[in-house]
Parts: structure tokens; sequence; C-alpha cells
């Protein structure tokens, strides 16, 4: 899996600090308890990279502590590489929320119809906390 890309100048406020950025981004990820242990998060602060390690109970695990980190404010890139994980499961999709888009307007878009959007919301739960409340720049999981 390796690394993820993300917006760095949109996102969730966490950390005012560049010191104190890898706790805090830490202790969101575990206050959402996406299944990883061990978890140790470290941040480079000129390029906004954040490295996870630990162990992830599934894949899915894993992609919502990637998506937790990632649609922070000031993180750029979310590597994984010494993250433990179980090989993929159930295949995902990753998408990048647009102007003017909502959640049944996605579910339109990748499942062709309106109504499948709680199956977005349920999948992102962790990464949107109300399902009217959705963001430019935001990145999310489209479960197949």
């Amino acid at each position: 899996m390796g690394l993820f890309d993300f917006v760095r100048n949109i996102g969730k406020k966490l950390f005012n600090r560049d010191d104190e950025a890898a706790a805090k981004i830490q202790a969101e990820i575990e206050s959402s308890n996406p299944g990883v242990s061990g978890l140790n998060v470290n941040y480079d602060p000129a390029s906004g990279k954040v490295a996870l390690s630990g162990a992830a109970t599934s894949a899915e695990a894993m992609q919502k502590a990637v998506l937790i980190a990632g649609n922070i404010q000031g993180v750029a890139e979310v590597e994984v590489n010494n993250l433990q994980h179980p090989a993929e499961q159930e295949p995902v999709e990753y998408y990048l929320i647009e102007k003017g888009d909502n959640l049944s307007k996605i579910a339109k878009r990748f499942y062709g119809d309106a109504n499948k959007y709680p199956k977005i919301f349920e999948a992102n739960r962790e990464v949107i906390k109300d399902a009217n409340l959705i963001f430019p720049g935001q990145k999310i999981r489209i479960p197949k």
C-alpha cells in the first residue's frame, strides 16, 4: 500500500505547533478506535508526511487510520509501510470530495443510486461525523 496523498491545507485543524502534531494525530486516531494496536505516529513538518506504525486488525482498520490522519490540516501524505495489516479483503476506492458534492450525489455517481449514501457514510464514520458536513478536499473510502 505505501503512501497516500492528501490536500495539506484542508481538513480538521488539530494542532498549532509542529512539535505537538504527532501526539495529537495519534490521539485523534485512537479516540476513533479504528482497530489499530501499538499505534505510533511520526510527523515531518517540512513535508507534512505522517508515518504510521503498529498493527491493524483488518485492511479496513488500516484504511480508516490513514483517512483519519490524512484529513487533518497540515498533513500532505500518510505512509503505512510499518503498519501491519491483513491483505485487502474488500475492494475499496478513494474519492476526493469536490465543491458541490454531497453523499447522495457521490452515491449516485459510484452506485447509480443516491439512496445508497448511508453505505458511504458508514464506511467513513470516523472521518465524517455528520452526513451533511463534508468539505472539498476531504478524502473518503468508497466501498464496492
